[in-house]
């Protein structure tokens, strides 16, 4: 059995202040850092103030699949390479005196996190840094292989008409025997 390559991270949550008064607070991504040992299991509260909150939620592997090389060099060849980072709110708190969001899969590959987008989830990004955006490159450049183009082939309606002596043939709509297709009387 072969191990993919893969990395643990850890994703920060943040709660910020929006203008509206409706809804006075909202959740975003804020950063994926790499794992560490000390973070332990479960989400923690890393700041609490005036202007919101951090929370750390540890424990997310992004490992890189082969059939995932074409999302990891569409990535790569974008203007700002990124982790993508599903999340929902809880439905009831768990840790907080309030539901707050939870990660659920971070991924380096553009493909999957558009799948994810088609379904209807939240999926947001922030950039990835350089060793991480050259390990997923090299990754991308040893396993993607781009489709070749097929020529494309000219729809029969756009060919050139010819009869069967190879020479010009035209078609038209206008009858040209038995009088133009009106009433007889």
């Amino acid at each position: 059995m072969t191990t993919r390559p893969a990395v643990d991270v850890a994703v920060i949550m943040r709660k910020v202040p929006t203008s509206s008064h409706w809804q006075p607070w909202r959740w975003e991504l804020s950063e994926v850092v790499p794992q560490e040992e000390s973070f332990g299991a479960e989400p923690r509260l890393l700041y609490k103030g005036e202007d919101g909150e951090r929370w750390l939620h540890p424990g997310f592997r992004a490992e890189l699949f082969r059939d995932e090389a074409e999302g990891y060099y569409l990535n790569v060849t974008t203007p700002a390479p990124a982790w993508f980072v599903l999340w929902r709110m809880e439905d009831e708190p768990s840790v907080a005196a309030e539901p707050i969001p939870r990660p659920l899969i971070v991924t380096l590959s553009y493909n999957e996190a558009g799948r994810w987008l088609d379904a209807q989830e939240t999926v947001e990004n922030v950039p990835a840094p350089a060793h991480i955006v050259e390990w997923m490159a090299a990754f991308a450049e040893e396993h993607y292989e781009p489709e070749q183009k097929k020529k494309r082939k000219r729809p029969e309606s756009f060919k050139t008409l010819s009869d069967r002596f190879g020479q010009p043939a035209s078609v038209t709509t206008v009858k040209k025997y038995g009088g133009g297709g009106e009433g007889h009387g």
